[in-house]
């Protein structure tokens, strides 16, 4: 039953999770694992598993849709929006803020003492995410095969969503052969195709703000450094912004919670004020809802159909995967040659996995308290 009050719970849950999404969108999808499935049922394992594997074939902020995917499961069309905004809010509200002391005094506060030890609590976060939606994904060793194919691609930097499909096509080709179940196979996939034309602007308005982050929205893909490539094209290129006030704006949304797309309500504040802010922050984040608002009822369809079951596993699987590489990715960064950080991995890693009822927001202030002391010695 999707009533007023699954609405409220939607708002408040995701509200929450958007002050503490920290870690990127990996971290923000294990947390939601965790409250959505494992805390409060809204769906099965495997219906999330669907869910992510199909967002991650769309452009947008993975984590920013999986939230919207959740809160349209929990209380409708109305769901999707409450569930997105409120997650996005926090981001913004907090990265306008810095706009404006940035705008004002030309420098940002120094925040690094106070996220030194998020970065490594965040790893057990995703590690149980991984382990829990790994054991429902891999269904048999055919698939656990794709998926190590798909750890091993993600480190040589193979392109994700390349990696995605890929996997979910030789999946399907795969075991709809092994199965007998079709003689063949018409698989149609939509292409968003944007076509622009660069050209010298001479005035920044906050309509032509709107434009170019709609632009970048609708065609994004990856972390923040494909985000970084998209706006320099978009930004330096073209005078708005010099290289290292973008490079400035990029470092918010990496160390403020919840989706790192929030760069864009700093550097809108940057061009045109408070309005160039709303404009920026609607462009970027109005495809993801569309997406999400024409993806999501598509997915029963899918779930019957035998063919694209077969789909779905073999990209759930890989998707689990790119979380994995990830996990690996980060745990190199984070951990090698600093014993604190070691320190704080292996304390969150024995709370997230030894409680029964552990909690992300509590590993995350939990880390974030034991890194600042740490960092006095």
């Amino acid at each position: 039953m999707k009533s007023k009050g699954n609405l409220l719970e939607v708002a408040q849950v995701f509200f929450k999770m958007g002050c503490i999404a920290f870690g990127g969108p990996a971290a923000h999808i294990a947390m939601m694992e965790e409250e959505v499935v494992t805390k409060r049922k809204w769906m099965s394992r495997q219906h999330f598993l669907d869910l992510m594997g199909l967002t991650n074939l769309i452009p947008g902020p993975n984590s920013t849709e999986m939230t919207m995917h959740c809160g349209y499961e929990r209380a409708g069309i109305l769901g999707l929006f409450v569930a997105g905004s409120c997650f996005i809010f926090p981001a913004v509200v907090i990265t306008g803020l810095l706009a404006w002391l940035y705008v004002s005094y030309g420098q940002l506060p120094q925040v690094e003492p106070f996220i030194f030890g998020i970065k490594p609590a965040v790893l057990a976060i995703i590690a149980n995410a991984v382990f829990k939606l790994g054991k429902k994904a891999l269904k048999g060793w055919e698939l656990g095969i794709i998926g190590c194919a798909v750890v091993a691609a993600s480190l040589l930097g193979v392109n994700e969503v390349f990696a995605l499909l890929s996997a979910g096509i030789l999946g399907m080709v795969y075991f709809t052969i092994k199965s007998k179940a079709a003689s063949s196979i018409k698989t149609i996939f939509p292409f968003l195709i944007v076509n622009s034309s660069s050209s010298i602007v001479v005035k920044v308005t906050s309509a032509k703000v709107f434009w170019t982050f709609l632009k970048v929205g609708s065609v994004l893909y990856g972390s923040g450094y494909v985000l970084f490539a998209y706006l320099d094209a978009e930004l330096v290129s073209t005078g708005w912004l010099t290289r290292q006030e973008l490079m400035d704006a990029i470092a918010v949304g990496q160390f403020t919670p919840g989706p790192v797309l929030s760069t864009a309500t700093f550097i809108g504040y940057q061009l045109t004020g408070i309005w160039g802010a709303v404009a920026a922050t609607l462009g970027i984040f109005l495809p993801s809802f569309l997406f999400v608002l024409i993806l999501n009822p598509l997915l029963p369809k899918m779930q019957k159909s035998k063919v694209l079951r077969y789909f779905l596993d073999s990209v759930n699987v890989a998707a689990v995967a790119v979380m994995a590489g990830v996990l690996i990715e980060m745990s190199r960064v984070v951990l090698i040659n600093d014993w604190r950080a070691i320190v704080i991995a292996v304390i969150s890693i024995g709370v997230t996995f030894g409680l029964k009822k552990s909690n992300a927001m509590w590993t995350v202030l939990g880390g974030s308290i034991l890194g600042y002391l740490l960092l006095l010695l």
